[in-house]
Order: C-alpha cells, then structure tokens, then sequence
C-alpha cells in the first residue's frame, strides 16, 4: 500500500471509530464462558456419565456445575480428569445442607481435587423455613464459609422461588433478605438463580445495588407465562403462584441484557444455564448455548 493512501485509510478509520457512540464499546461484552449446571442434563448422567460430560464440552460449554454429589460412581481424581479429557474445569458444585452439617472438611479436600472454587448449598428444608430456622441456617453457612475460606473455596446459597415469599413465621420478612443480612458478606455469597428470583416478582438488579459483588455466580434460567401450563414446581416456587414453564434461554420473557449489563455491579464471574424442565437435554443445552455464546450486552 503506499504510503500516502495508508494515512488516508488510517485517518478515515480513527474517525469512524471516534464516532461510535459511548454505548458501542459496552455493548461489546459478552459471556467468555458459558457454563451448565449438570442438573440440566441429570437423566443423561444416570445412563451414560462420561459420554454426558464430552457432549456438553462438544456443544462449547467451557464450565459445568456438579450437584449433589453425582459423579458417577468417579472419585474425585477420576473426576477431575474426566474435565481435563474434555478441557472442562468445574468452578462449582452444589452440596447438600446435611453434607455441609456432617462432612464438610471431606468434602473441602475431594472439592479442592476437582478444582471447585465454589461450594453452594442449594435448599433449605421446608421445615426449616422459619425466623429461627434461617437463623440456624445463617450460623452453619458463616461456619462452612469460615472453614472454606481457609481452604481457599468460597461458600455459596442457591435460591428458588420460596425465599422471596413474604412469611408469617419471619414476620413478613422475605427469607432471602434474611440470610443477606444475617450471613458476613465475606464468607456467604449468592449464587442467584435469575429464572426463580423473575418468577417471584422480584428484580435482580435491585439485589445488585444493594448488595454489590454479592453474587459471584448465576443460574440463568428462563421461562414462558402460560395459564395452561401443567408443569408442577411447588417445591421450587413454595407459595409463590407460578402459571408458566420454563423455557431454553432467549425463548422465554426474561430480559437477559438488562440484567447482564449490570454484571461487573453484582460481581457475577460464572454463568451456568440450568433448565430443570428439558424436554430434549442436548439440543436444549445448545440452544442455550448458542444464545448467549451470542449475546452482547
């Protein structure tokens, strides 16, 4: 190229880019990797483990999230290769709250071999949903949080749908609010299921602004409004009305980029996309894939 039609493309390309409205630059982030939840996929799992675990890395999936502790009958060095066959790592895992209660220093050390850097306690028992429960409840997360800290992993809560139910057994307060106000910020963070939080009426961003950083972690999970929907999720939902189905992200009503554009506020690093209702697991979790490997927000 000569030189003096070089400057003129140069000068002609800075300006264009001088331009661009202050929004293109934000409008630029995206999702670097898209994890799942394995609960999405918990019927494939049963029948075929490893073959589950290399079509979810096949689909583009850089991330997946354990829970319950299923892993196929793997140990946790048998898992952890698994992911490295696959180039998959496993930032997080849901552990149960009686696991938490009675085995949480083993469950420290086969976290740390996977390569957690989360741990989340996904359910507190209806029994429990009480002032007095939650305050229990708060007491063994600062505990587990605490421990985990020094082992270098960070303690988690996964919420539903219950947790933003005004109850009469905490006075009116909502649950969630609760266990925010009741855990130290440093040791319990939230891992806010974005689908179970819209489902109750609730705004995510307002959760953001008032506890900032507090989310490192997020359930992306959509849904559809239908009043003829037969889909039962009581347990998720509590008294919660919910006349709807959940829906692959991008086919449901939630607002994904308002929502993600406020990310860096509610400190979010993960993204696992859960459908707890798929009706064909592996073109599910590529649909979910697709759309929010293309989402810029």
């Amino acid at each position: 190229m000569k030189r003096r039609t070089f400057i003129e493309t140069s000068i002609v390309a800075a300006a264009v880019f001088a331009a661009r409205p202050t929004w293109a630059a934000e409008s630029e982030r995206q999702i670097k990797k898209v994890g799942l939840q394995l609960y999405t996929v918990r019927g494939e799992l049963k029948k075929d483990f490893d073959g589950t675990i290399g079509k979810v890395a096949a689909t583009g999936y850089k991330e997946v999230e354990f829970f319950g502790g299923e892993y196929g009958g793997h140990s946790p060095r048998e898992v952890r290769t698994l992911l490295d066959k696959n180039g998959l790592a496993s930032p997080s895992a849901h552990i149960n709250y009686d696991v938490i209660e009675n085995k949480w220093p083993e469950t420290l050390v086969a976290a740390h071999v996977i390569g957690n850097e989360y741990l989340v306690c996904p359910w507190i028992d209806e029994k429990q949903r009480t002032a007095d429960g939650y305050k229990r409840a708060s007491e063994l997360f600062n505990k587990a949080g605490e421990a985990s800290q020094k082992a270098g992993i960070q303690f988690c809560y996964h919420n539903h749908s219950f947790e933003f139910a005004p109850s009469g057994a905490t006075g009116g307060k909502l649950l969630y609010d609760l266990l925010l106000e009741q855990t130290d910020p440093k040791l319990v963070k939230m891992e806010m299921d974005l689908g179970w939080i819209s489902v109750a009426g609730k705004d995510p961003v307002s959760y953001f602004e008032k506890y900032p950083g507090r989310f490192p972690m997020v359930h992306v999970k959509d849904y559809v409004n239908d009043p003829n929907s037969t889909s039962s999720y009581a347990g998720a939902t509590g008294s919660v009305e919910f006349k709807g189905r959940l829906a692959d992200v991008g086919k449901g009503i939630v607002d994904w980029k308002r929502i993600f554009a406020q990310s860096e506020k509610g400190g979010i690093k993960h993204y696992f996309v859960e459908n707890d209702d798929a009706k064909t697991p592996f073109e599910d979790i590529k649909i979910s894939y697709d759309y929010l490997s293309g989402l810029r927000f």
